[in-house]
Protein backbone atom coordinates (compact mmCIF):
# COMPACT_ATOMS: atom_id res chain seq x y z
CA UNK A 1 0.00 0.00 0.00
CA UNK A 2 1.44 3.36 -1.00
CA UNK A 3 1.53 6.16 1.51
CA UNK A 4 -0.34 9.38 0.78
CA UNK A 5 1.89 12.42 0.62
CA UNK A 6 0.96 15.81 2.00
CA UNK A 7 2.05 17.55 -1.20
CA UNK A 8 -0.43 15.45 -3.23
CA UNK A 9 -3.27 16.45 -0.92
CA UNK A 10 -2.21 20.11 -0.97
CA UNK A 11 -2.02 19.99 -4.78
CA UNK A 12 -5.52 18.51 -5.03
CA UNK A 13 -6.83 21.16 -2.64
CA UNK A 14 -5.20 24.05 -4.51
CA UNK A 15 -6.37 22.89 -7.96
CA UNK A 16 -9.89 22.25 -6.65
CA UNK A 17 -9.95 25.65 -4.91
CA UNK A 18 -8.92 27.40 -8.13
CA UNK A 19 -11.60 25.59 -10.14
CA UNK A 20 -14.19 26.21 -7.44
CA UNK A 21 -13.32 29.90 -7.22
CA UNK A 22 -13.59 30.25 -11.01
CA UNK A 23 -16.92 28.42 -10.99
CA UNK A 24 -18.23 30.49 -8.08
CA UNK A 25 -17.14 33.70 -9.79
CA UNK A 26 -18.94 32.65 -12.97
CA UNK A 27 -22.00 31.57 -10.99
CA UNK A 28 -22.00 34.84 -9.02
CA UNK A 29 -22.01 36.80 -12.27
CA UNK A 30 -25.50 35.38 -12.82
CA UNK A 31 -26.24 36.47 -9.24
CA UNK A 32 -27.34 33.04 -8.00
CA UNK A 33 -24.37 31.71 -6.03
CA UNK A 34 -25.53 28.55 -4.20
CA UNK A 35 -25.46 28.52 -0.42
CA UNK A 36 -22.77 26.77 1.55
CA UNK A 37 -24.47 23.99 3.55
CA UNK A 38 -24.40 24.60 7.27
CA UNK A 39 -23.82 20.91 8.01
CA UNK A 40 -20.55 20.79 6.04
CA UNK A 41 -18.22 21.77 8.91
CA UNK A 42 -20.11 19.52 11.33
CA UNK A 43 -19.83 16.46 9.08
CA UNK A 44 -16.15 17.10 8.36
CA UNK A 45 -15.43 17.61 12.06
CA UNK A 46 -17.23 14.33 12.85
CA UNK A 47 -15.10 12.47 10.29
CA UNK A 48 -11.96 14.05 11.78
CA UNK A 49 -13.05 12.97 15.27
CA UNK A 50 -13.66 9.39 14.11
CA UNK A 51 -10.24 9.23 12.44
CA UNK A 52 -8.59 10.73 15.51
CA UNK A 53 -10.32 8.25 17.84
CA UNK A 54 -9.27 5.37 15.59
CA UNK A 55 -5.68 6.61 15.52
CA UNK A 56 -5.53 7.02 19.29
CA UNK A 57 -7.01 3.56 19.86
CA UNK A 58 -4.63 1.88 17.43
CA UNK A 59 -1.65 3.79 18.82
CA UNK A 60 -2.35 2.72 22.40
CA UNK A 61 -2.95 -0.89 21.36
CA UNK A 62 0.23 -1.01 19.27
CA UNK A 63 2.22 0.54 22.12
CA UNK A 64 0.84 -1.99 24.62
CA UNK A 65 1.65 -4.89 22.28
CA UNK A 66 5.15 -3.51 21.59
CA UNK A 67 5.86 -3.20 25.32
CA UNK A 68 4.37 -6.68 25.87
CA UNK A 69 2.00 -5.49 28.56
CA UNK A 70 -0.06 -8.29 30.12
CA UNK A 71 -3.58 -8.45 28.72
CA UNK A 72 -2.74 -6.22 25.75
CA UNK A 73 -5.14 -6.63 22.83
CA UNK A 74 -3.39 -7.43 19.59
CA UNK A 75 -4.05 -5.31 16.53
CA UNK A 76 -5.57 -7.24 13.67
CA UNK A 77 -3.41 -6.50 10.59
CA UNK A 78 -6.46 -6.50 8.32
CA UNK A 79 -8.24 -4.10 10.68
CA UNK A 80 -5.23 -1.78 10.65
CA UNK A 81 -5.11 -1.92 6.85
CA UNK A 82 -8.81 -1.08 6.70
CA UNK A 83 -8.23 1.88 9.02
CA UNK A 84 -5.45 3.15 6.75
CA UNK A 85 -7.64 2.78 3.66
CA UNK A 86 -10.46 4.64 5.43
CA UNK A 87 -8.02 7.39 6.38
CA UNK A 88 -6.58 7.67 2.89
CA UNK A 89 -10.01 7.77 1.27
CA UNK A 90 -11.15 10.37 3.79
CA UNK A 91 -8.06 12.49 3.14
CA UNK A 92 -8.54 12.41 -0.63
CA UNK A 93 -12.23 13.30 -0.44
CA UNK A 94 -11.51 15.94 2.18
CA UNK A 95 -8.84 17.52 -0.04
CA UNK A 96 -11.42 17.94 -2.80
CA UNK A 97 -14.16 19.19 -0.46
CA UNK A 98 -11.76 21.57 1.29
CA UNK A 99 -10.78 23.02 -2.08
CA UNK A 100 -14.40 23.47 -3.08
CA UNK A 101 -15.25 25.35 0.11
CA UNK A 102 -12.03 27.35 -0.05
CA UNK A 103 -12.85 28.51 -3.58
CA UNK A 104 -16.40 29.39 -2.62
CA UNK A 105 -15.14 31.16 0.49
CA UNK A 106 -12.67 33.23 -1.51
CA UNK A 107 -15.51 34.36 -3.76
CA UNK A 108 -17.69 35.14 -0.74
CA UNK A 109 -14.97 37.34 0.80
CA UNK A 110 -15.83 40.02 -1.75
CA UNK A 111 -19.45 40.12 -0.54
CA UNK A 112 -19.04 40.39 3.23
CA UNK A 113 -21.28 43.46 3.36
CA UNK A 114 -24.30 41.21 2.69
CA UNK A 115 -25.22 39.45 5.99
CA UNK A 116 -26.26 36.18 4.32
CA UNK A 117 -23.00 36.04 2.35
CA UNK A 118 -21.02 36.82 5.50
CA UNK A 119 -22.62 33.83 7.28
CA UNK A 120 -21.86 31.63 4.27
CA UNK A 121 -18.24 32.83 4.22
CA UNK A 122 -17.89 31.93 7.91
CA UNK A 123 -19.42 28.50 7.26
CA UNK A 124 -17.07 27.96 4.31
CA UNK A 125 -14.11 28.94 6.49
CA UNK A 126 -15.16 26.52 9.21
CA UNK A 127 -15.57 23.79 6.57
CA UNK A 128 -12.03 24.46 5.34
CA UNK A 129 -10.67 24.21 8.90
CA UNK A 130 -12.58 20.96 9.50
CA UNK A 131 -11.33 19.61 6.16
CA UNK A 132 -7.75 20.34 7.17
CA UNK A 133 -8.42 18.50 10.44
CA UNK A 134 -9.62 15.46 8.48
CA UNK A 135 -6.47 15.50 6.37
CA UNK A 136 -4.24 15.85 9.44
CA UNK A 137 -6.00 13.04 11.32
CA UNK A 138 -5.85 10.76 8.26
CA UNK A 139 -2.13 11.35 7.75
CA UNK A 140 -1.48 10.72 11.43
CA UNK A 141 -3.50 7.47 11.29
CA UNK A 142 -1.47 6.42 8.25
CA UNK A 143 1.75 7.20 10.13
CA UNK A 144 0.68 5.17 13.17
CA UNK A 145 -0.18 2.09 11.10
CA UNK A 146 3.03 2.18 9.06
CA UNK A 147 5.09 -0.98 9.29
CA UNK A 148 8.53 -0.67 10.88
CA UNK A 149 11.62 -0.84 8.70
CA UNK A 150 13.07 -4.34 8.23
CA UNK A 151 16.61 -4.08 9.60
CA UNK A 152 17.43 -7.76 8.87
CA UNK A 153 17.32 -7.24 5.09
CA UNK A 154 20.30 -5.11 3.98
CA UNK A 155 18.64 -4.20 0.69
CA UNK A 156 15.43 -3.07 2.38
CA UNK A 157 13.35 -5.21 0.01
CA UNK A 158 11.71 -7.43 2.62
CA UNK A 159 7.97 -7.64 3.21
CA UNK A 160 8.11 -5.17 6.08
CA UNK A 161 9.94 -2.47 4.12
CA UNK A 162 7.89 0.67 3.54
CA UNK A 163 8.22 3.05 0.59
CA UNK A 164 9.95 6.32 1.30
Amino acid sequence: MKLLRLRLLVGITVVTAALSWAGAKLWASVDTLPAVPGAAPVVLAAVAAILLATALSLRSRLKAARERQPGAKRVDPLGAARAVVLGQASALVSAVVTGIYAGAGIQLLGELDVPARKDQAITAGLAVLAGVAVIAAALWLQHICRLPENHDDPGGHGPAATPR
